[in-house]
């Protein structure tokens, strides 16, 4: 079995402003980085299909799906927070995103992967049960989430997120689910400022000062995720994968390498090969210095790889 990804290019057809930093300009900075890595042409690809409305009801109150889609405009743009805006492709754009997640759920539990990173847009880790906000309109991690336990029964999910924004949309919908773990990284005092530090399953959430280095960054996933994971056993693991928190990327103040997301991937898939039958699904979140992303998310996927 191998390591897939999974993508559409609807996904660049969500754009919400010439300088906006959640441009379609990102997805082509990995894929530039894939080609010059060589894992373009040695590791599989699939085109997403777009998910059903039906199923955002797994994460979303219906009348907030209602809303996104009632509003999704023809022409110009539809501002859903001064953040996050539509255009007339982005809830296109938002279905495939959320359906890549989906699909790469099927493809690792019929075992035609072992693992898959869902290159895509819109990100969803922002996204609450009711609300859109940084970006994000569906939470395409926590959809899927609760997907593989109803369509598959898996009992124990894990979902890590080590972007430097809490995944804040992704606690709002599963702190009160059984079955998941959700442990989340970021820098603390940082957008969205709602979060607060916890050591306690369900929710480990991890506050990082804006002088966090890799070895301060290795520590805290050590002392804080490790155990619980370990205790916790999951039998499926999802990532949300932000890159964010790089040295060379200006939306924060934290100092992370290529190397410590390689590090921080390894010692994931170590968790999922010891309890998960190495099922992961991971999903884009941020990461907006296009060279720096492009390497991140090389390291990231050779690590899936275990390259």
């Amino acid at each position: 079995m191998t390591v897939g990804i999974i993508g559409h290019h609807r996904c660049n057809g969500h754009m919400m402003g010439e300088h906006h930093p959640e441009s379609p300009a990102r997805i082509g900075a990995i894929q530039d980085q894939l080609i010059r890595s060589g894992l373009e042409y040695v590791i599989k690809q699939f085109d997403a299909s777009p998910i059903d409305k039906s199923l955002l009801l797994l994460a979303h109150d219906k009348q907030y799906i209602d809303y996104i889609y009632s509003n999704a405009p023809s022409e110009g743009l539809f501002r859903l927070d001064d953040d996050t805006a539509m255009n007339a492709e982005t809830l296109t754009a938002a279905r495939y995103s959320a359906g890549a997640v989906k699909d790469a759920v099927d493809l690792v539990m019929s075992e035609a992967l072992s693992s898959a990173f869902c290159l895509t847009r819109p990100p969803g880790h922002h996204a609450e049960r009711d609300k859109a906000m940084g970006f994000c309109l569906f939470n395409n991690i926590a959809i899927a989430a609760e997907y593989v336990k109803q369509q598959y029964g898996v009992s124990r999910v894990a979902i890590v997120d080590f972007d430097v924004h809490h995944g804040n949309g992704t606690e709002n919908i599963v702190k009160d689910k059984t079955g998941i773990l959700f442990c989340s990284s970021y820098q603390y005092p940082f957008y969205p400022f709602e979060m607060q530090a916890s050591d306690s399953p369900p929710i480990i959430n991890t506050p990082l000062k804006a002088t966090t280095k890799g070895p301060e960054f290795r520590q805290a996933i050590k002392d804080k995720w490790l155990t619980h994971l370990h205790e916790f056993k999951p039998e499926f693991i999802f990532i949300s994968a932000g890159f964010d928190a790089h040295i060379e990327d200006e939306m924060s103040q934290i100092s992370l390498t290529e190397d410590d997301y390689r590090w921080v991937t390894d010692e994931i898939k170590n968790i999922a090969d010891q309890y998960a039958q190495g099922r992961i699904v991971s999903a884009l979140e941020g990461g907006y210095a296009l060279n720096a992303l492009g390497r991140c998310a090389v390291a990231h996927i050779n690590g899936l790889i275990g390259n």
